[in-house]
């Protein structure tokens, strides 16, 4: 691995977060971005239930309660390593120094109002999701927790859409490795 000015080694490939609330597109992006450049996809919803990295089950929004330490520590030497596509809902408990870029897919309320549904999201659990999108909390928690030259708000309202940030995105991965 190659030294970059630091004193850090630099990974060979990067490490991209892809995040945004449900229904946003996180996983048909991140999969599709994966096959393109053939990194690593890590849904974190699948791997917290697959490896038990939960504390149990939260009756008000049906899904595991995240143990975030027991996901970072699981995921440690993964990231060391580079070539990996993080898809979460959430970004602020994994260590900056992971991620390369950091994806916000957006998208528009009555887009997203019809997919949450569609999933049979109710009640509090849907309007809680549409509010996060509103008020754009995952594009500030990504702000906030991550240098803000790596992050990038995508649109993703239609496969249009999607097809357009996975192109974008892949060229990004095959010009990273001439970064400096």
């Amino acid at each position: 691995m190659a030294q970059n000015g630091g004193g850090r080694k630099k990974r060979e490939r990067p490490n991209i977060l892809i995040t945004g609330t449900p229904g946003t597109g996180k996983t048909t992006t991140s999969a599709a971005l994966a096959e393109a450049t053939n990194l690593r996809h890590i849904n974190i919803g699948d791997l917290v239930k697959e490896k038990n990295l939960h504390d149990g089950w939260d009756e008000e929004f049906d899904c595991y309660i995240i143990n975030e330490d027991l996901v970072c520590d699981e995921l440690e030497d993964l990231m060391e390593e580079g070539g990996n596509i993080v898809d979460h809902h959430g970004c602020d408990f994994f260590p900056e120094r992971w991620f390369d870029r950091v994806v916000v897919l957006q998208t528009d309320n009555s887009v997203l109002y019809d997919r949450l549904t569609k999933r049979g999201y109710t009640g509090r659990k849907l309007s809680n999701n549409i509010e996060c999108e509103i008020f754009q909390v995952l594009l500030e928690e990504a702000k906030e927790s991550y240098s803000e030259d790596i992050v990038q708000a995508l649109r993703s309202d239609c496969i249009d859409d999607i097809n357009r940030n996975v192109s974008t995105l892949t060229d990004w991965v095959r010009s990273w490795s001439s970064l400096p």
